[in-house]
């Protein structure tokens, strides 16, 4: 029997479920523990999102999440931005855009402060595309936490935002008077 099932959630979960925390070992670090169980949760959560939204619209995660940020930003956003936003190279989302233009759910303009970039925007048809799978969307992560007590997603919110804001404070205490060597970063939060 190995160290891993030291853990009481491998008396819930078999070897097929426990994912990465079975990586871990009752000797690591809380904090190692700790990243391992959010690890296996985020990842549990989007492999079925992924599933569902190939299942139901043929498309990708990060052609919605492409969607998604455009549907936040309706007066439209200039590439190089939707790429800092999205945190992928400028030829992903190029490529991404490309497709999408000859779908017919977003249209890219010439920027008119700058006419060198262009600004990229969710057609009609785009939106109400995006709308339907966004209502889905919403309802698998309703059904997927449906079991979950209410007081329970409450307070793992809450401490997730502490997390969030515990490792935002690290981050800026470390840069100190370093320069930031990417000034976007911020906006990727």
């Amino acid at each position: 029997m190995s160290k891993a099932r030291n853990f009481r959630l491998v008396h819930v979960l078999d070897d097929d479920n426990l994912g990465r925390e079975a990586r871990a070992v009752s000797s690591d670090h809380s904090a190692v523990k700790l990243w391992l169980r959010l690890l296996s949760c985020s990842t549990q959560i989007e492999q079925e999102i992924r599933l569902r939204l190939r299942q139901r619209f043929a498309t990708t995660l990060p052609r919605f999440d492409y969607l998604a940020q455009l549907e936040r930003h309706p007066q439209g956003l200039r590439m190089n931005t939707l790429s800092r936003y999205l945190m992928v190279t400028g030829g992903n989302v190029t490529g991404l855009t490309d497709q999408l233009v000859g779908e017919g759910w977003v249209e890219r303009t010439p920027d008119p402060d700058d006419r060198r970039s262009l600004i990229v925007t969710l057609t009609e048809a785009g939106h109400q595309r995006f709308i339907e799978m966004a209502e889905e969307h919403e309802a698998w992560l309703v059904e997927m936490l449906a079991g979950f007590d209410a007081q329970h997603k409450g307070a793992l919110y809450e401490l997730l935002g502490r997390l969030r804001v515990h490792l935002v404070q690290q981050e800026t205490d470390a840069l100190g008077d370093r320069p930031v060597r990417n000034p976007s970063s911020k906006e990727r939060r």
